[in-house]
């Protein structure tokens, strides 16, 4: 029976690096059965992260793409990233945008997250590698 997963920035970083938290990521991405999804919004979270970390940019975002289909964003996505950031925003201060994104495109999907990110830790759809 095949799960679906959406990858946020953290997973997919881990992954890139190679790190225990990755070895988790790495496992499911290695299932076949897997679903696998990342939103459009966490490749240039990802992207962003390599360029900054002087590492390889375009062999991230070909791993990504190569392993996930991409969640574009588009009006009905992005208003219920909208409202999901503003409610969570009224009590946790620093919740990103992009997280928000993520929690909406794992909703729709009805997929679980996988991440690192602390800010998924007290959501029912999220799966903490590390």
């Amino acid at each position: 029976m095949s799960k679906r997963y959406i990858l946020d920035a953290y997973a997919w970083i881990e992954y890139l690096i190679g790190s225990d938290a990755g070895s988790k990521v790495k496992a499911i991405l290695e299932e076949e059965e897997n679903e696998l999804y990342t939103c459009a919004v966490t490749v240039a979270e990802v992207v962003s992260k390599t360029v900054r970390e002087n590492r390889k940019p375009e062999q991230a975002y070909e791993i990504l793409l190569g392993n996930s289909r991409i969640i574009t964003v588009d009006q009905e996505l992005s208003r219920q990233a909208g409202i999901l950031h503003a409610e969570i925003r009224s009590k946790v201060r620093d919740f990103g945008l992009a997280d928000a994104y993520v929690l909406a495109c794992a909703r729709a999907l009805g997929a679980r997250i996988l991440t690192r990110d602390e800010h998924f830790e007290d959501f029912r759809e999220a799966i903490m590698i590390g």
